[in-house]
């Protein structure tokens, strides 16, 4: 670039903007009453940014460079804390839910403010005090940011399943929810899927579950359920529909010639888990079925 004359112009040096939700080592330029503030690199001393005794978790002085993290204040000034993320860019960790806002949600990271979570980041809709697996990372406005899209990180820190066995439970917590079911990164690092049949409701991504292992995949991870084992479920199922036919006056127009659409929506089991349980109740004797409808045997209205 020229100037008037012809010759060349020298730009100015660039100054750094910083901005909220920046983790940035700026160094003590002067003291005040309040605390100390810290040269923003601008060239303005208008700029400088106040870190508050409040804020300072070791002693500063004049002079010292200071890792700090910068927020907004309620006067929307920007200030800073020695309060730092307790987690690095990139690491993936469970952090809980502490504001939920139109364009997203707030994550305690162990900094002095909560770090947003934009809603493309999200996984279902996070409520306050849940907590959720999410990654640290700088946006392209050079900001921290967090993002519930941890899928790829897990997968890396997984652990293939060596010496579990099917029927063996897991306690693990939710990571991702889909069409096909549910994805559990477990206290053992390893990866769990529900399928929807397996699943008597649907959970929140973030939930705590304890999981039955059903299926060894070859590629190490698990196959597992969220309901008890056959024989178990049976016996539940058929309590469960015995008690709703008591009541309703011992009667209800269901019977195995259903649709599994109504079943599941009517007693959230399949199909063929509510045919089980019909036939446990009809070898037992406690209800019959006729013209489409279920019915208590006589005898046991008031059983």
């Amino acid at each position: 670039m020229q100037d008037e004359t012809g010759k060349c112009a020298v730009r100015p040096p660039r100054r750094k903007r910083y901005g909220p939700s920046q983790v940035a080592e700026l160094r003590a330029v002067r003291e005040s009453e309040q605390g100390l503030f810290l040269d923003a690199e601008t060239g303005n001393t208008n700029d400088d940014i106040l870190l508050h005794i409040l804020q300072q978790t070791a002693p500063v002085k004049v002079g010292d460079r200071v890792r700090v993290f910068l927020y907004l204040d309620p006067k929307r000034r920007l200030t800073a804390s020695m309060r730092t993320p307790q987690m690095a860019e990139g690491q993936v960790a469970r952090l809980r839910v502490i504001n939920v806002t139109k364009e997203g949600a707030f994550l305690d990271v162990g900094a002095e403010r909560g770090i947003f979570l934009p809603y493309a980041g999200m996984r279902g809709r996070p409520k306050i005090g849940e907590t959720v697996w999410a990654k640290l990372y700088t946006d392209k406005s050079g900001r921290l940011a967090v993002t519930m899209e941890v899928e790829d990180e897990l997968r890396r820190a997984s652990r293939p399943a060596e010496g579990v066995r099917v029927g063996d439970q897991l306690t693990g917590s939710v990571y991702n929810i889909t069409d096909r079911g549910a994805f559990v990164f477990t206290d053992e690092r390893h990866i769990a899927f529900i399928d929807h049949k397996e699943i008597s409701r649907r959970p929140r991504v973030g939930e705590r579950l304890t999981v039955r292992v059903t299926y060894l995949r070859e590629d190490g991870r698990l196959n597992a359920s969220l309901r008890p084992p056959k024989e178990i479920a049976q016996s539940e199922d058929a309590d469960a529909i015995f008690a709703l036919l008591k009541a309703h006056d011992g009667k209800m127009p269901y019977t195995d010639a259903t649709s599994p659409e109504v079943i599941r929506d009517r007693f959230h089991i399949s199909k063929a888990a509510f045919k089980r349980a019909l036939g446990r109740l009809l070898k037992e004797g406690r209800i019959t079925q006729r013209d489409g409808w279920t019915y208590l045997s006589d005898g046991k209205k008031n059983s």
